[in-house]
C-alpha cells in the first residue's frame, strides 16, 4: 500500500513538473530556457560525434555523400543534338542517349525525392548509417546513451504531451463551437487552435525560426506552402490560424475534424465529393471572397517530397482567385527526419521515428503577397510562385508531378518529350539539307 501511495505521489509530481514548466509555458507561448539548453547540448554532442568519425577511418565517407552516386553531365538534349549533326552521322552518337538512359537507372532526379535525404554525417540515429555506432567504443556508449534518452525519457514525455494537445484541442473545439457566430467564437477558436499547436509542436521539441513574419498570411487570402511531412500544418499554426482543406477522415483524425470544423470554418470533403473538381473549387472560392474568414492553408505539390526539393503545384489552387501567400518550410535533417514516406511507412510508425527523433529543428520563412498577373495562366502562376518558395528555402526546382511517388509517367509526358526531340532532328535535318543545296547551286 506504501508502494502505490509512494508511485502515486511521484507520478503527481511528474505531472506537477510538466505542466508547470512545459505545457502551461507553450500555451503562453512563452520559454524558459529548457528548449534552448537542450538544443545547445544536442548540438555539442553531434559536433563530437562527427569529429570523432572524422578521426576514425571513414572521414572519406563524407566526400562521397556530397557527391552522390554518378557525376552528371548537365548539357541540354537541344545543344547535344545540334553538336552532333555538325558531323556526319557515326554509331558513337548514340551515347549521348545511352548514357543520360543509364543516369536516369541509376539515380533519377524524381524517385530520390520519395526516400530520406542522405546527411554528410552521423547524427546518432540508426537511420543514417547502420554501422557507424559500431566504429569506436567512445561512440558506441554515446549512441546507447542516446537510445535509452530517446526511448525512455522523451518517448514517454512526448506522448504525453500530444496527449494533451490533441484532447484540448478537440474539448476546447468543441467547447467553443456551442457558441454563436460572432467575434467572440472566432477570438476563442484562434486562442484554441494556437495554445493547442504550441503543446504539440513542443510534444515534438520543435524548434521552429519564422522569419518576415509582416508577410504572414491575411484573412481572406491563401496559404501554399512546400509539403514535406503531416506536422507542416502544426508547424504553420504554431504561428497562425488557418482554415484547412481536406478530405474526411474516419478514427481519430476523424474526431478532430468534426470537433475543430464546428469552431472554425475548415472545408473537408467526403470522398465522392473530393473528384469533383468545380464542387472543391466553388467551396474555396466562397471560402476566400468572405474577408472575415481565416486564410486557406494548401500544399499545392500534393504529397510529401524529402526536403530537398519542390516538385509541380498542381494548378487548382491558383484558379480559385484571390491573393496567393508563399511560405517555404526546411527541416534541419541533422536533428531528425521529418519527411513521411508514405509508400514504406504507415502514419503511426512515421510518429514513432519522428517522437524518437532528437528534435524537429526547421525554419519557415514568409514571402511577399502573390497575385495573378494579367495574360498568365493558372499554370504559369504555379510556377511562378513555386520558384519563389524554391529560392528561398534553398530547395531545387523540378517540374515533375509528385505523383509518380505511386503512379507511373504518363503517355503524354513520354510523347512530348519524343516531339521535342523529333522537331530538333527535323530542324536541323531541314538546315542541314537547306546548306547542302545552296552549296550544289
Amino acid at each position: 500500500m506504501e508502494v502505490v501511495c509512494a508511485a502515486g505521489q511521484v507520478g503527481a509530481l511528474c505531472v506537477a513538473v510538466m505542466l508547470g514548466l512545459i505545457v502551461v509555458p507553450s500555451a503562453l507561448g512563452i520559454s524558459l530556457g529548457i528548449s534552448e539548453a537542450y538544443m545547445w547540448v544536442l548540438v555539442k554532442t553531434l559536433e563530437w560525434a562527427t569529429t570523432r568519425l572524422q578521426k576514425e577511418l571513414f572521414s572519406h565517407v563524407v566526400t562521397l555523400f556530397s557527391q552522390g552516386i554518378i557525376e552528371r553531365d548537365e548539357t541540354p538534349m537541344e545543344v547535344e543534338i545540334a553538336r552532333l549533326h555538325r558531323a556526319d552521322f557515326e554509331f558513337s552518337h548514340i551515347f549521348y542517349f545511352c548514357r543520360k538512359g543509364f543516369e536516369a537507372i541509376v539515380e533519377d532526379e524524381v524517385t530520390q525525392r520519395f526516400s530520406s535525404e542522405e546527411l554528410l554525417s552521423w547524427n546518432l540515429l540508426t537511420r543514417t548509417n547502420v554501422n557507424f555506432h559500431y566504429i569506436s567504443l567512445r561512440l558506441t556508449i554515446v549512441w546507447v546513451i542516446g537510445v535509452i534518452v530517446r526511448y525512455c525519457f522523451l518517448l514517454p514525455l512526448r506522448i504525453t504531451l500530444a496527449t494533451i494537445g490533441i484532447t484540448s484541442m478537440i474539448v476546447g473545439t468543441t467547447m467553443v463551437g456551442q457558441l454563436p457566430n460572432g467575434s467572440v467564437k472566432n477570438y476563442l477558436s484562434e486562442v484554441v487552435h494556437l495554445t493547442c499547436s504550441r503543446i504539440l509542436v513542443r510534444a515534438l521539441s520543435g524548434t521552429i525560426r519564422y522569419h518576415n513574419k509582416e508577410n504572414r498570411p491575411q484573412k481572406g487570402g491563401i496559404c501554399v506552402a512546400n509539403h514535406t511531412s503531416p506536422i507542416d500544418a502544426i508547424i504553420l499554426t504554431n504561428d497562425g490560424c488557418y482554415a484547412m482543406v481536406g478530405q474526411v477522415h474516419g478514427g481519430l483524425m476523424g474526431v478532430i475534424q468534426r470537433a475543430t470544423v464546428k469552431a472554425c470554418p475548415h472545408v473537408w470533403f467526403e470522398r465522392s465529393e473530393i473528384k469533383d473538381r468545380h464542387l472543391v473549387t466553388k467551396r474555396l472560392r466562397e471560402h476566400v471572397a468572405d474577408k472575415t474568414k481565416l486564410p486557406i492553408l494548401i500544399f499545392p505539390e500534393g504529397t510529401c517530397i524529402n526536403n530537398t526539393s519542390v516538385m509541380m503545384f498542381k494548378k487548382g489552387s491558383f484558379e480559385i482567385g484571390g491573393t496567393i501567400y508563399p511560405v517555404a518550410i526546411k527541416y534541419d535533417p541533422q536533428f531528425g527526419d521529418a519527411f513521411w514516406n508514405s509508400s514504406k511507412y504507415n502514419i503511426v510508425s512515421y510518429l514513432l521515428r519522428i517522437m524518437t527523433s532528437w528534435a524537429i529543428v526547421c525554419n519557415v520563412w514568409y514571402l511577399p503577397p502573390m497575385v495573378r498577373q494579367e495574360n498568365e495562366d493558372a499554370v504559369q502562376f504555379a510556377n511562378r510562385v513555386r520558384s519563389a518558395i524554391a529560392r528561398q528555402g534553398g530547395l531545387t526546382e523540378l517540374p515533375w508531378d509528385g505523383g509518380l511517388k505511386r503512379a507511373k509517367v504518363k503517355d503524354t509526358f513520354k510523347e512530348e518529350q519524343q516531339k521535342n526531340y523529333s522537331k530538333m532532328l527535323v530542324r536541323n535535318g531541314s538546315t542541314e539539307s537547306t546548306c547542302t543545296g545552296a552549296e550544289s547551286d
